[in-house]
C-alpha cells in the first residue's frame, strides 16, 4: 500500500508542514503521567486540565514555544530526614506538550484543588473576500 502525503495531493497546496506537524506530535507522546482532560467550554474556547497533585505554582512552568504549549513540573526533594513506610504519591518531574493551532491563544492558567487549568481561546476570524485582478500578459 502506498502512503499518500498531504504535500503530494494536487488540491492541498502548502499543507506539507501539516504533515510534519502530525508526525512530530505522534512522536511526542509522553505516556500517561500526569493525566489530563481537554474540554470545549464554548464554540471558541477550550480548557486543558492537568492533574498536578503535590505540585505548587512554583513547581510548574507553562511556555508557548513555536505553537507548542509545554507544561513542565519539577518538585523539590523534601524527603530528607523522613522515613516512608509506603510511598505511592508520585513526586517525579514531567513534561507534557500540546500543539496549538494558529489563531488559538492561551487566555490564562489557574491552579485549583491540585488541578492545573489552562484556558485557550480562538479569535473569530473575519470573513474576507478578496478579488484577484487579472492582468494582460
Amino acid at each position: 500500500m502506498t502512503k499518500i502525503s498531504f504535500g503530494s495531493h494536487p488540491f492541498l497546496l502548502g499543507f506539507d508542514q501539516l504533515e510534519r506537524l502530525v508526525e512530530r506530535t505522534a512522536k511526542a507522546d509522553s505516556g500517561g503521567y500526569p493525566p489530563y482532560n481537554i474540554e470545549q467550554t464554548s464554540d471558541n474556547a477550550y480548557r486543558i486540565t492537568l492533574a498536578a497533585a503535590g505540585f505548587s505554582e512554583d513547581n510548574l512552568s507553562i511556555t508557548l514555544e513555536n505553537r507548542h504549549l509545554v507544561i513542565r513540573g519539577r518538585q523539590d526533594d523534601d524527603s530528607e530526614g523522613r522515613s516512608f513506610l509506603h510511598r505511592g504519591i508520585a513526586a517525579r518531574q514531567f513534561q507534557r506538550s500540546f500543539v496549538i493551532a494558529d489563531g488559538v491563544d492561551v487566555a490564562g492558567a489557574t491552579m485549583e484543588n491540585g488541578l492545573l487549568h489552562i484556558d485557550l481561546s480562538r479569535a473569530t476570524p473575519d470573513s474576507v473576500v478578496e478579488t484577484i485582478e487579472i492582468k494582460k500578459g
